[in-house]
């Protein structure tokens, strides 16, 4: 499918405005799986009301479409049944608050293309701010591989996003398992995102997947909880940047098991899922403080 590339670089995004509340808060540390031991003291500061805390890998969610892409007309060139999450890039600048009211302005990095056999990734960058004050809260990167938009005639670099992350070739620093339910996707989509794909076994089949797959983000969001579980104490302002590499699919009900390296600031870290040994995140980096 050929891809329009001038007319997608030229899009311009509406920025999208998002109020959440506590129970927003709750649902998506809910979806990622905290409040799983009921008797964890950490946990329950991302899942009940008295003291809560957002988690650092909540903006992801509050940039979510309003309108659905695929029914933009400016994008009806993109092959939206086979596209797939890549990479994704966080930087949080400062903490997110419990409940508010956000805006997200998102532009096009650029779209890379590796062939018609391979297909075209696209870059974006949403910047998360306070409504109330214009406060930065986060930046993203996302990078979405488009299985059936390669050979578009386009150029296949340079990347416009930081390389990929080394990992250390001695054994992990720390390793943390964290079993998932068959549900999952069902749960974390009810913080915003309706792919299809995370619920239809039809739409999923027709995507060459066996089954529906969980979400790349809420397996993000997960690794955001393994680095403030191991390292920072549960404390979520010690999370500063997160990036990590989608390299295989995750299915609900499996168990996900990460494996860090920490050199000083840097966390080092990839995930596999335990039951059909794949790594599904791989090249992992988070920076931390204190």
């Amino acid at each position: 499918m050929s891809l329009d590339y001038q007319t997608i670089m030229n899009y311009q995004f509406p920025d999208i405005r998002r109020t959440y509340t506590k129970d927003d808060t709750i649902l998506y540390a809910l979806g990622l799986g905290l409040g799983s031991d009921p008797m964890d003291e950490d946990q329950l500061l991302f899942v009940y009301e008295k003291n809560l805390q957002a988690l650092p890998t909540m903006p992801v969610i509050l940039g979510f479409d309003t309108v659905p892409l695929n029914e933009v007309p400016e994008l009806s060139s993109i092959n939206f049944t086979m596209l797939v999450h890549g990479e994704e890039y966080l930087t949080a600048h400062n903490p997110l608050p419990a409940e508010g009211s956000t805006l997200c302005r998102t532009k096009i990095l650029n779209i890379l293309d590796k062939g018609a056999d391979k297909g075209a990734i696209i870059y974006r960058q949403k910047e998360i701010v306070n409504e109330a004050d214009d406060t930065l809260l986060a930046t993203l990167i996302d990078n979405i591989f488009l299985r059936g938009n390669g050979g578009f005639g386009g150029e296949p670099g340079p990347v416009p996003v930081p390389p990929v992350h080394k990992l250390p070739k001695t054994e992990p620093d720390e390793t943390w398992e964290l079993p998932t339910l068959p549900q999952t996707a069902m749960i974390y989509r009810l913080s915003g995102d309706y792919n299809p794909l995370h619920i239809d076994p039809e739409f999923a089949t027709e995507a060459k997947f066996d089954r529906p797959i969980l979400h790349g983000l809420c397996t993000f969001g997960m690794a955001g909880q393994a680095v403030i579980k191991q390292f920072c104490g549960y404390d979520p302002t010690k999370l500063k940047a997160l990036q990590v590499r989608f390299s295989a699919p995750f299915f609900p009900g499996e168990t996900i098991r990460f494996e860090m390296w920490r050199g000083g600031s840097e966390i080092s870290l990839r995930a596999k899922s335990v039951e059909r040994d794949v790594m599904v995140l791989n090249n992992g980096r988070a920076e931390i403080s204190g």
